[in-house]
């Protein structure tokens, strides 16, 4: 199976960097998703990122699920209109294992040399002190770069803090670090991730002399105009304790032929032929 092929025929890809097919097409190659645990389950919206881990590992890949221990403190800015509220340690850390154990659900741990492992950027920050981090993460990417990013630039009016400013350099080293120490090469995540993810390629591009590459898919959007995923009722969740399997199987029978047939590639483990 061809990842990329097979992602494209299911209308899963919106960007890719040049030269990732060919890193793709030259055996294993180790690639990564973050998860943020803003919350104690996932939701249906995160799904996407999960098939596209599913698809990683089937054509042969070894997939990273990374969890944002450290990250889930600071806040993703890419499309938010406004600052996110901090969760507070105990409540991440509860968010953290119930995460992990949806993950664990879908994709195979004991496969081999592809076997998928999960990790959490808290346990390379935990120790970080933040001279260290200006000093090795901060030097090597300016700050013109940093502001030409779309999740940067459309905050710019409405207020953007230091915090979640900074959060692409932390995701940026994320990748590197899982470079150096995972031989991780590819990162995947939505297309609002784009900027983040480059600048983690662009990070190690220039701290380390590497080469990494990128792929994300698109943002759902539902024929009629909705955002997908969410009801009168709010976000449809992976945990049966927050979406009962009734809401959640007719979430997917009240879409239009339209959007189904859209689902059907994305969503199942259905062949094109």
């Amino acid at each position: 199976m061809n990842f990329i092929e097979e992602m494209k025929w299911r209308g899963m890809i919106h960007d890719i960097m040049p030269g990732t097919e060919d890193q793709l097409n030259n055996g294993m190659t180790v690639g990564y998703i973050g998860f943020d645990p803003t919350a104690d389950s996932l939701h249906i919206g995160s799904l996407v990122q999960i098939m596209t881990l599913i698809h990683f590992q089937r054509a042969g890949h070894k997939p990273i699920a990374l969890l944002g221990g450290a990250t889930g403190m600071v806040g993703d800015p890419s499309g938010k209109s406004q600052e996110r509220n901090l969760l507070k340690k105990k409540e991440l850390e509860s968010n953290l294992l119930a995460v992990k154990k949806q993950l664990e659900k879908f994709l195979d741990f004991t496969c081999g040399e592809n076997s998928a492992e999960v990790v959490n950027n808290y346990d390379w920050y935990k120790s970080f002190s933040f001279l260290d981090f200006i000093r090795d993460v901060g030097k090597h990417i300016t700050l013109s770069y940093m502001l030409a990013k779309d999740s940067v630039k459309s905050r710019m009016e409405t207020g953007i803090s230091f915090t979640e400013f900074s959060y692409q350099l932390v995701q940026g080293y994320d990748f590197y670090w899982l470079y150096k120490n995972k031989q991780c090469k590819v990162q995947l995540g939505g297309s609002d991730q784009w900027g983040n993810i480059v600048c983690g390629t662009e990070f190690i591009r220039r701290k380390d002399g590497g080469e990494a590459f990128a792929v994300t898919t698109p943002l759902i959007q539902k024929a009629d105009g909705t955002k997908f995923g969410k009801t009168e009722e709010g976000n449809i969740w992976l945990d049966s304790k927050r979406t009962t399997p009734y809401k959640f199987y007719q979430y997917w029978i009240n879409s239009s032929d339209i959007d189904a047939e859209k689902y059907i590639k994305i969503f199942t483990l259905k062949p094109q032929n």
